[in-house]
């Protein structure tokens, strides 16, 4: 059990999307749940996510400069090795200063120099992985640290201490819940008498999936059906013109659970939160992976579910011409919707956050 009368400190990084970034924020607030007492600060990039939704919650952000080295050749890759070394200093001045006892990072590229700068003082070290492929940033971390975390088996394979590894499924945010039809309806003035569609595309937006909703929006409105879509900032002006009174169009869900709530069908890319979240609440899903991911990871989790019956794949290339004849046979169809929604609720690990929390908990004590 930890002292009580020491205050514990946890270093969290990870971000650059919300699918690095909402299973650490998951993970903090049960922390700060558990232990009042604990001071808890987020490493991440000034210009991603993490900036603007980190102080949200009510947490401290620190930011750091780097980026992720781009698989196409250009300027950015040229001062990559000079913006990781500036990384790792600053990463090294907050952890002398903030001591954590534990880190914990998430995947993505922030959480490397992060990582990297607790290890040096002394802390105690976890890893999350989301995804059934690991990101590189976590395989080269898996010698600092003491303890890994996944959302799939399929990932074990991946890593080569076994011993550090448990699969606790991915955590979800705290405040994730299915609410009153009617009452998140009349948040995006939609018609409860009619089915509601529900676009994903996750915190950056999903450039296949906007132009395809775009080129098929005449026919999807002919359905008789609304929509509610999520663009994601950097693409909201390009279709922000196409709103109208069946059609709701916004950046970011800053709530999605009033996104979720409102749903008979959602289309999204296959992120392993995205799965979390939408097995948690048993939601019907068609997921659309994204090609542009290391190894393929979106379409393997998708095609996990795709092969027990608990959601429908539409591939990336092909989405432009299968959107309406998949949406039309899935929306009004009852039994098939419910049969979706119970087979994917199967995938629930709605425990992950508590043993997750608990055991940095534990961690933190024996520092």
């Amino acid at each position: 059990m930890p002292n009580a009368l020491i205050k514990y400190r946890f270093l969290f990084a990870g971000g650059g999307t919300g699918g690095h970034l909402y299973p650490a924020i998951a993970v903090a607030q049960k922390i700060k749940e558990l232990l009042p007492n604990s001071e808890i600060l987020f490493i991440g990039t000034k210009n991603k996510i993490e900036a603007r939704v980190v102080p949200q919650m009510n947490f401290r952000f620190k930011s750091i400069w780097i980026s992720g080295f781009s698989r196409q050749l250009n300027f950015r890759n040229l001062i990559f090795p000079f913006k990781l070394i500036v990384s790792m200093i600053q990463s090294l001045l907050i952890c002398i200063k903030f001591k954590p006892h534990v880190a914990i990072g998430t995947g993505a590229y922030v959480s490397g120099p992060a990582m990297w700068g607790a290890n040096i003082m002394g802390a105690k070290g976890v890893l999350l992985e989301q995804n059934s492929y690991p990101g590189l940033t976590n395989r080269l971390l898996e010698k600092k640290v003491e303890r890994i975390f996944l959302s799939f088996e399929e990932s074990k394979k991946y890593f080569k201490d076994q011993a550090k590894l448990a699969v606790s499924g991915n955590p979800i945010r705290i405040n994730i819940a299915i609410r009153s039809k009617a009452e998140a309806k009349s948040i995006y003035n939609l018609d409860v008498s009619k089915k509601t569609l529900v676009i994903v595309g996750g915190s950056l937006g999903a450039k296949t999936i906007n132009e395809s909703i775009k080129n098929n929006l005449g026919k999807l409105i002919n359905l008789d059906i609304e929509i509610l879509w999520q663009t994601g900032a950097k693409n909201y002006d390009e279709f922000k013109n196409l709103q109208s009174s069946n059609v709701k169009v916004v950046k970011y869900f800053d709530d999605i659970s009033i996104a979720y709530s409102v749903a008979d069908l959602i289309i999204a890319r296959a992120g392993a939160t995205t799965i979390a979240e939408v097995a948690y609440l048993g939601l019907p899903v068609i997921f659309v992976p994204s090609p542009n991911v290391a190894a393929n990871h979106q379409f393997k989790n998708a095609d996990v579910l795709k092969k027990v019956n608990a959601a429908e794949l539409i591939e990336d290339s092909k989405l432009n011409q299968q959107i309406v004849e998949k949406v039309e046979k899935l929306i009004f169809s009852a039994n098939r919707l419910n049969e979706l929604s119970s087979n994917i609720q199967k995938f629930s690990k709605p425990e992950a956050v508590d043993i997750i929390a608990n055991e940095i908990i534990k961690l933190a004590s024996i520092t």
